[in-house]
């Protein structure tokens, strides 16, 4: 683990529990994983085992790397199976979606969003909501694969241009089309975020 990577520990991943239309996805998660793995980090994610989650995971846990699943009891057999979920290094099994999601921002470092529907979607804005309200100050990144965010982030430029976006220096979220580019983008931006707050204490300490 390099020196950048202290104050990044876990990584969340967000995307679809079905494979989608292009493959591509599919090995944009199996790469993701192995990355995970590679940096010696730990894959925090929503604990299923098919599409794309299921992906991300297989790549964390085939590199040696550890994994959090975290999945409400009524979505088990329905994202994954119970014999799958055994393979896990961890599982948080919760009562409802709310707590799922508070889980899994109290266990991770950063945030990625890999191809997904409604769900993925959802889960990523609530994060960015959060970062907007001054909540937290985690890495947020879109991976990009295929241009698939793309039309997410002209929703984002239509929103800032429309003045909707009032705190957007606090919604910046990452967006990265190589795989291979998402965890030195974090790393990178973790050091940043340190940096300015070591900045901050020093001209508080000053006046």
């Amino acid at each position: 683990m390099t020196e950048q990577s202290v104050s990044i520990r876990s990584i969340c991943v967000y995307c679809g529990s079905r494979p989608g239309r292009d493959p591509s996805h599919m090995a944009a998660g199996r790469a993701l994983g192995r990355e995970i793995a590679e940096y010696g980090l730990r894959l925090v994610y929503g604990g299923g085992t098919k599409g794309i989650m299921g992906a991300v995971a297989s790549g964390v846990l085939s590199g040696g790397g550890q994994v959090t699943g975290i999945i409400p009891e009524f979505l088990i057999d329905m994202e994954a199976t119970r014999h799958s979920l055994g393979q896990l290094n961890e599982l948080i099994v919760t009562p409802d979606m709310h707590a799922r999601k508070h889980t899994m921002f109290e266990r991770s470092d950063a945030f990625v969003a890999l191809p997904g529907g409604i769900g993925t979607l959802e889960e990523i804005v609530e994060i960015m909501t959060w970062a907007q309200l001054g909540r937290h100050e985690k890495p947020m990144v879109f991976a990009n694969v295929n241009g698939f965010w793309d039309p997410m982030m002209e929703l984002m430029r239509h929103m800032t241009e429309e003045g909707f976006l009032h705190t957007a220096h606090r919604v910046q979220p990452l967006v990265v089309d190589e795989i291979s580019g998402i965890i030195p983008a974090i790393m990178a931006q973790a050091v940043q975020l340190a940096a300015d707050r070591d900045g901050e204490d020093e001209v508080i300490s000053k006046m």
